[in-house]
């Protein structure tokens, strides 16, 4: 076996491999689950929009002043 042949193994193995994740990221089956995941990102900004409502400014120190 040369270097060609292992080369072209390697190529149809990494191309099998790049379809198959293809396939296992836009089966139909699998839709929901990562529409709620792309979601994930903005599920606790209500809870931190609150935070910083209540800190009008707060990287100002000017309570700390003497």
């Amino acid at each position: 076996m040369d270097a060609g042949t292992l080369g072209a193994i390697s190529t149809v193995l990494v191309m099998v491999a790049f379809f198959g994740v293809c396939w296992w990221a836009f089966a139909p089956k699998r839709k929901k689950r990562f529409e709620e995941d792309a979601k994930l990102p903005f599920a606790d900004d209500d809870a931190t929009g609150k935070e910083h409502e209540q800190n009008d400014h707060p990287g100002d120190d000017s309570d700390r002043r003497n």
